[in-house]
């Protein structure tokens, strides 16, 4: 096969994707409309790939609408505690960092698990040998 040939033939294929994508997108936002209400009624073809709903203003990027409740997107928490904000420390790492998750391992209220290390101890003990 030559190379013209494969050229053709690559284009027909990326053609024919554009076209599938996009009756799978059209078909999206007719189920918007009226979405169905069981499972089976679901697309099985190239629109289960396509997202649902979306963004009422069309395209949307990271730090618009509701994703900026996610905060800022280049943080970065180390293992020292310390925390990096676009590439810079931040002055008061305990402003980046959530409320513990109740009965997790940061949760101070937590029951104790067997076996388990009271970390508060060896803090105090660190501060008596200061």
């Amino acid at each position: 096969m030559s190379s013209t040939d494969q050229k053709r033939e690559e284009r027909e294929k990326a053609q024919d994707a554009e076209e599938r994508h996009e009756r799978a997108r059209q078909k999206m936002e007719e189920l918007e409309k009226d979405p169905p209400k069981k499972l089976e009624d679901w697309p099985d073809d190239e629109a289960k790939y396509q997202t649902f709903g979306g963004s009422e203003e069309g395209e949307s990027h990271y730090d618009e609408k509701h994703e900026q409740a996610l905060g800022e997107h280049s943080v970065r928490h180390f293992e020292d505690g310390s925390v990096e904000v676009k590439g810079k420390k931040a002055e008061n790492a305990d402003d980046y960092k959530g409320d513990p998750i109740p009965g997790g391992p940061t949760d101070p209220d937590a029951p104790k698990i067997a076996g388990e290390r009271d970390l508060s101890q060896d803090k105090d003990e660190d501060e008596d040998e200061d």
